[in-house]
């Protein structure tokens, strides 16, 4: 049996599927480094609907969820002022481990092991579907972005840049 062929059983299929949640499991081979880019060529669809998990931390040391957009990058500035701390940044890869319990590169906002608050870039709240990580590398889950407030009570904020904040719809396979 292929990767392609395999049900990804994790912490966090695991939660979508206790509570119900309509998902679909989208496989792809996992790059060191490739990120979203290579995520979303692989499946062929638009970065800007990959949405990547970044654990991050505040001033005083405590753990955050952070949803962003593939394509754009947070304004740790903005996204401090915005959840009223007085700085924000992201947590070396062993960290951020320790509170999701993934591995960076498979890090998804379902199933962490620690309970964290979490913030979604409100321009992904307005997409018909987004493509977010299921609990390992190489495999992302597509959901109703509406899941992310209505399962896991995500904050929405605005704190993207470097990008035009459009929605783009999704690209033709490249197969």
């Amino acid at each position: 049996m292929s990767r392609k062929d395999h049900a990804c059983i994790t912490p966090a299929t695991q939660l979508l599927k206790r509570r119900a949640v309509v998902y679909t499991e989208h496989l792809y081979d996992y790059v060191d480094n490739g990120g979203t880019a290579e995520s979303s060529r692989q499946l062929g669809v638009a970065e800007h609907h990959v949405i990547k998990t970044l654990v991050m931390e505040d001033d005083r040391a405590q753990p955050l969820l952070v949803l962003m957009h593939g394509d754009l990058q947070v304004s740790t500035k903005n996204l401090a002022r915005q959840v009223g701390a007085k700085k924000v940044q992201n947590c070396k890869p062993e960290v951020a481990q320790r509170h999701s319990g993934y591995l960076v590169g498979g890090t998804s906002p379902f199933g962490t092991t620690k309970a964290m608050p979490i913030y979604v870039e409100a321009t992904v709240l307005e997409l018909p579907r987004i493509y977010i990580n299921g609990g390992q590398r190489g495999t992302l889950v597509g959901i109703d972005p509406k899941v992310l407030v209505t399962l896991l009570g995500a904050r929405p904020v605005h704190c993207a840049t470097g990008g035009a904040l459009v929605s783009q719809g999704p690209l033709k396979s490249q197969r």
